[in-house]
């Protein structure tokens, strides 16, 4: 515990409880709250920041300082703080009833609420909002990881005007390699430098994976102490997601040896572990607002979905360039050649697939080496100890040596090893061998610092400039890629000591043809998911009245996505649970109690392409339930029942208790829209939803074939009236009267139909079937149309064929990029590529 910080304590970074420092930075203050809503702690400077006429002492009551507006504010907000590290905002509170704005975080910690309170930057708030889309724009052009880093590290800085913007990326061994920047032309680079693991202690680490940002104002400020030190019990407060949380001593003398009078730090997460980290500095003292903040912390949740796309096709890319070597390799081994007869051929094969100096083959008790590799003897001396040490799976190594003490003797030709069993219990391996190299490592500074002497200070390192540190007698590293690809070797070489059939080899020529449509279909599925999240961030905006409100609510859109991505891809894109998914959106608003809501009936695998509809309208209704419904009262439940009717089809019943009264809304938002036209539109089910007064009632029925393939339809509501700049513009382009638009998904439907209403044509029907598009051309024919080159489990051949005999012009949206030489042949005018947008369909008008 540190409470306060005293310097005899710090004697470790990594045992420094810099979650219980009882302290805050002095740009904010901090007051905590009892359940009774009694003031438990407050910070020192509480009385100037509020205007008030002396510190409050603990056990008075918040309605004593805070206006009741503003307190009805937080109180809502700390019900909706769903969840042990969620944090709710708002902004521009009038805490005191003297018209002076505040920005405000809350939180729960420990069973007491913490209110944070910043001055509200009120001059320059709608300009931050206003960031938001340009920058996730900009973000979703990046095509490698590299153009991603660099646009990201370049758009925080014009953000937030640091000195200094740097992206690390974290090593295997958690040292950290700065990969972009971007800096004031003064100031020399870091990129390329190393740091070692210990600069981010690992206490620090795990505080970053749970609250991804940190900022320190001014690194020279006295902190402020929080009264009382201890709180109710002696308990220490946690601070663990706290904004204003006052920083180790260490940390500051370490930021100040670098030149750094303010920073801040937004953690990069992959999978739930941190992957990276984004960091600014400056050399004199900043407080970007908190608006400014919330927006540069979307841009990270969106770098980190941008990251992981990019990813997942680099791995698609290398899976395939892996596949292709083994069947060559199969191909060429195909003719009955002894394995230990096909050294030349696997190393002309691997010849600019993995780079090395040296190969080895054992096999059959016979030994073949060629290039930089032990003799004959040397390598059956460490044959017996390859399978055994390496644990029989593909091993990589830079000093082979290091574990297998025997092959010293030939480590000064051959250090690095990437070995191949080829079978348990016996020698038979591959092992592509390379030569040690003098490698040179650039840090920034010595990273030799850890510990002090018990009963000293730990000090930090003083100099940051570039530490080389050399490493001899080692190779180069084997990278992840080229491991997964000796993997992929190493399973081809074993079937073909098994002596695979024909028939087999007939089998693995499907199984190819299947991987490349698959991959075509990952291609397409890439592009709908793109379109899905920008119609999503266009569709959201009309109902978010702040930064954090919008933040939250396609923060939490996008996340039940990624929810329904994660348990799909969990089954090879196959049927995923659905009780899965209905507990995952439940759980983080039962509050630890599983008693607030109840699942029953019978599990049911619901298809990847009825998956992520379900999970999206599920959502919707948790969140509503938890804003407005019963899961916004203490004694609230939710109940949700699946069953199978007589003709196989699923039938989804929510139902809710215990809650508010409910009456039905004025109005319906895009996130009702969701909840009930999402599934009649998308998979020709059916939604029924009724406001009861003793609790909302819902529901649903999904075709059986989801349960094995989408479509249905429905209409929309006009948009709102055109802004006179849209009118403007409107008038530009000369518009075709009606538009048919055929789309299986809702959400980009929708999204087209707003766009071509904005573009100022009056007359747009909404279509999801052959059937219903064929329909409408013959009652009212179109003047152009927009349709989806694949409705789900139809073709949209009649559709084309129909609008080219009467003669009307139309496009096909796809996200496929290898059948273009089928859209000409259908007699499109055009191919739009997925995802678009209005610049897209625009551009296609004025061609037209």
């Amino acid at each position: 515990m540190n409470l306060p910080q005293r310097d005899h304590t710090l004697t470790e970074c990594d045992r420094e409880a810099i979650h219980h420092i009882a302290a805050v930075q002095s740009f904010g203050a901090l007051i905590t709250a009892d359940p009774q809503g009694n003031i438990a702690h407050v910070s020192a400077n509480v009385a100037d920041f509020l205007g008030l006429p002396a510190l409050p002492e603990t056990g008075t009551p918040l309605a004593a300082i805070i206006a009741p507006a503003a307190l009805a504010s937080l109180t809502k907000a700390l019900a909706a703080a769903a969840g042990p590290d969620a944090i709710e905002r708002r902004f521009g509170l009038d805490l005191t009833g003297q018209n002076r704005p505040f920005d405000c975080a809350v939180h729960n910690s420990g069973g007491l609420a913490v209110i944070e309170i910043e001055p509200h930057a009120r001059n320059d708030f709608a300009d931050h909002v206003s960031m938001i889309v340009p920058v996730i724009a900009k973000l979703e052009q990046a095509s490698t990881v590299g153009t991603l880093c660099d646009t990201a590290a370049r758009l925080v800085r014009q953000m937030t005007g640091y000195d200094r913007v740097m992206i690390y990326r974290f090593q295997p061994d958690e040292s950290g390699e700065v990969i972009a920047e971007d800096r004031h032309e003064e100031l020399e680079p870091f990129k390329g430098l190393r740091y070692p693991a210990a600069d981010i202690p690992q206490q620090a680490r795990e505080l970053f994976r749970r609250n991804r940002f940190r900022i320190i104002a001014d690194m020279n400020a006295q902190a402020v102490p929080i009264l009382p030190e201890g709180g109710p019990k002696d308990v220490p407060l946690d601070l663990s997601m706290s904004m204003l949380r006052a920083h180790s001593k260490m940390h500051l003398a370490y930021m100040r040896n670098m030149g750094v009078g303010a920073s801040l730090a937004i953690a990069i997460v992959r999978h739930d572990r941190l992957w990276g980290m984004i960091s600014c500095h400056h050399r004199e003292a900043r407080l970007p607002p908190y608006s400014l903040r919330t927006v540069a912390e979307l841009l990270s949740q969106t770098f980190s979905l941008m990251l992981d796309r990019i990813l997942v096709a680099q791995a698609e890319a290398l899976r395939e360039r892996a596949r292709q070597l083994n069947d060559r390799l199969l191909l060429r081994m195909a003719g009955g050649v002894a394995l230990a007869d096909s050294l030349p051929m696997i190393e002309e094969l691997l010849r600019g697939t993995i780079q090395h100096d040296g190969i080895s083959l054992f096999a059959d008790g016979e030994y073949r080496a060629s290039g930089e590799a032990p003799d004959d003897a040397q390598f059956r001396a460490i044959a017996p100890l390859l399978a055994s040490t390496m644990g029989g799976a593909t091993h990589s190594s830079t000093r082979l040596a290091d574990q297998i003490v025997e092959a010293d003797a030939f480590a000064e030709r051959a250090a690095g090893a990437l070995v191949l069993p080829l079978s348990r219990g016996t020698r038979d391996s591959l092992v592509l061998w390379r030569r040690p190299q003098t490698r040179t490592v650039t840090w920034a500074g010595d990273p030799a610092k850890t510990a002090a002497a018990p009963g000293e200070l730990l000090q930090p390192r003083a100099s940051f400039a570039a530490w080389h540190e050399t490493v001899r007698g080692h190779s180069a590293e084997w990278s992840p890629e080229e491991c997964e690809i000796a993997a992929r070797l190493r399973r081809t070489l074993i079937e073909v000591i098994l002596r695979m059939s024909e028939d087999l080899t007939r089998e693995r020529a499907r199984a190819a043809e299947q991987q490349d449509l698959l991959i075509a279909e990952l291609n397409h599925r890439v592009r709908n998911i793109l379109g899905l999240i920008r119609a999503l961030v266009a569709q959201s905006q009309a109902e978010a009245l702040s930064v954090p409100g919008f933040a939250a609510i396609i923060g939490g859109r996008i996340a039940a996505l990624a929810t329904a991505h994660d348990n799909i891809t969990a089954k090879n894109w196959g049927p995923a649970s659905l009780a899965r998914l209905i507990e995952a959106e439940l759980a983080p608003y039962g509050g630890g109690d599983r008693a607030r809501f109840r699942l029953i009936g019978e599990d049911v695998p619901v298809t990847p392409e009825a998956y992520t509809i379900l999970a999206l309208v599920v959502h919707e209704l948790a969140t509503n339930s938890a804003k407005y419904g019963s899961l916004s009262a203490r004694a609230g439940k939710v109940e949700v029942s699946l069953a199978r009717t007589a003709f196989g089809d699923l039938a989804l019943a929510w139902r809710e208790a215990g809650g508010p009264p409910v009456t039905a809304p004025t109005r319906h938002g895009f996130g009702s829209t969701i909840i009930t036209r999402s599934i009649p539109h998308d998979l020709n089910g059916e939604a029924d939803v009724r406001y009861k007064l003793a609790g909302l009632e819902a529901d649903f029925l999904v075709p059986a074939r989801y349960l094995a393939a989408p479509e249905a339809g429905a209409r929309r509501e006009p948009p709102p009236a055109p802004s006179p700049a849209e009118e403007a513009r409107r008038g530009a382009v000369p518009q075709p009267g009606r538009v048919l638009v055929v789309e299986d998904s809702i959400i980009i439907a929708l999204d087209t139909e707003e766009n071509l209403r904005r573009l100022g044509v009056c007359d747009v029907q909404l279509e999801s079937s052959v059937e219903g598009a064929l329909a409408a051309i013959a009652d009212t024919p179109p003047d152009f149309a927009i349709i989806d080159f694949n409705l789900g489990g139809e073709s949209s051949e009649p559709i084309a064929e129909a609008l080219r005999r009467a003669g009307i012009r139309f496009v096909l949206a796809t996200g496929y990029s290898e059948a273009a030489g089928s859209f000409e042949r259908l007699g499109a005018q055009a191919v739009l590529r997925k995802p678009y947008g209005m610049t897209e369909i625009e551009r296609l008008l004025v061609e037209a």
